[in-house]
């Protein structure tokens, strides 16, 4: 069984843990997430670079770990 891909564009939106300052800069495709339960995460400065895909448990982690080391 294959599925097609969703044509329609990937929505990303700035973390509120980015940075201020435009040095540190991580988005998040939440429409993508609440879709496939896959959390992609990219580099706001690099757009056509590489992402993460995370699990939610993962993307868990990682939202701890801004909140405690950011």
């Amino acid at each position: 069984m294959s599925s097609t891909p969703d044509p329609r564009p990937i929505r990303w939106v700035k973390s509120t843990y980015s940075g201020g300052d435009g040095g540190q800069c991580i988005e998040w495709a939440p429409d993508h997430a609440r879709a496939t339960g896959e959390f992609l995460i990219r580099d706001s400065k690099n757009p056509d670079g590489p992402h993460l895909a995370l699990t939610h448990e993962e993307f868990t982690g990682l939202v701890e770990l801004a909140k405690h080391h950011g």
